[in-house]
């Protein structure tokens, strides 16, 4: 993991509730290595994860370290998110994307909608950030909250969108430091699970 992903990184982990001590070091770090079009791509798609205030709060410290202004409207054309959507979505869930839509519509229809177009097509399929960094910026994310689900499905993602496990062990370890060591020791045995579930379908 090189500085600059390994900084995005940082910066996504210190976004999670109770590591709000750790966000200016992380955003001033990141100010010094990584593209700030970069930083401001993990910023926005936090509040999918950490909800408005928290990337509202990010936003506000990176203005103050970074001096940057804030950049004009993307002007996307919004009729191409839910296309984009799709295709976002099905890179990271793989085999399990027919299955995950299936899940989230029995959950809630406009739901399973609204992840498509509003998650993976408005903001995950944005340009500006590889979709194996937004990966693993998000697990670093919920390695901080209460959602072993949602971890365990971007853990996978992130393998299915190019990461590599040597990322992904360094992703833990960087947000494992923001983080209880409960939380720390269940993000571990999450991803034991993950390793697990695929060597048996590679073995199957």
């Amino acid at each position: 993991m090189d500085d600059a992903l390994k900084a995005l990184v940082r910066v996504s982990a210190a976004l999670a509730p109770g590591a709000g001590a750790e966000l200016r070091e992380a955003l001033r770090e990141a100010e010094a290595v990584a593209e700030p079009e970069q930083v401001e791509e993990v910023l926005l798609q936090s509040y999918l994860f950490a909800g408005y205030p928290a990337s509202l709060n990010g936003f506000r410290v990176w203005r103050e370290v970074s001096g940057r202004a804030a950049p004009e409207p993307s002007g996307e054309d919004r009729t191409l998110w839910t296309e984009r959507g799709a295709r976002v979505c099905e890179a990271v869930y793989g085999g399990q994307y027919r299955k995950l839509r299936r899940n989230i519509a029995e959950l809630h229809p406009d739901m399973e909608a609204w992840m498509v177009t509003e998650g993976y097509g408005k903001v995950l399929g944005r340009p500006g950030l590889p979709l194996a960094t937004r990966e693993l910026c998000i697990v670093a994310l919920l390695v901080g909250l209460d959602a072993e689900p949602q971890l365990f499905s971007h853990l996978r993602g992130a393998l299915n969108a190019g990461a590599s496990p040597d990322q992904v062990e360094a992703t833990l370890r960087e947000a494992g430091r923001s983080v209880s060591a409960d939380r720390r020791s269940s993000a571990l045995e999450v991803w034991r699970r993950v390793r697990e579930s695929r060597r048996k379908r590679r073995a199957s």
